[in-house]
């Protein structure tokens, strides 16, 4: 069974502003993503991608992208991978990332997420690596991310 939100995702992107509105819902769920203004290209089990525009908001004193506005936009498509990534009955929650920056961040930024391994069903909690690659519009990367997502069941009761 996929996870709800990948459902949504693949009743809205067919639409022809549906992945706008898909990163908007998102957005309102999960305000502070609101801050770069995200936007999904796919995502699916395994991987998913997402982009920001260069704008001054998420600008820095340099005139590159800021620092923390590429952790963000790896966060916003770590957490929508794992989630459509997850197995029925199991919940995950970001614990820690390790970040690396590359190179100076200019243009719109395109973010690939891929998990380490195929998270799976468990009784008990489990790591799982989300790995997350920020490139530039020549597609040179600027930033990667390792975001620790603890894997979990739900508590009983509960889908």
């Amino acid at each position: 069974m996929a996870s709800r939100v990948l459902d949504l995702y693949r009743r809205l992107a067919p639409g022809p502003f549906g992945r706008w509105l898909f990163s908007t819902l998102v957005c309102w769920k999960a305000p502070y993503f609101s801050s770069i203004s995200p936007r999904i290209v796919d995502l699916q089990p395994g991987r998913g991608e997402a982009t920001i525009a260069h704008r001054r908001r998420v600008t820095n004193h340099l005139g590159t992208v800021h620092a923390i506005a590429l952790c963000n936009l790896a966060e916003f498509i770590g957490g929508l991978t794992t989630d459509a990534s997850l197995p029925a009955g199991m919940r995950w929650i970001p614990r820690g990332m390790q970040v690396e920056y590359l190179k100076k961040a200019v243009g719109r930024m395109r973010a690939v997420a891929t998990p380490a391994f195929a998270p799976h069903v468990a009784e008990a909690g489990y790591e799982l690596p989300m790995d997350v690659e920020i490139t530039d519009p020549s597609g040179t990367a600027v930033f990667r991310a390792r975001i620790a997502m603890w894997i979990s069941p739900h508590p009983p009761g509960r889908p």
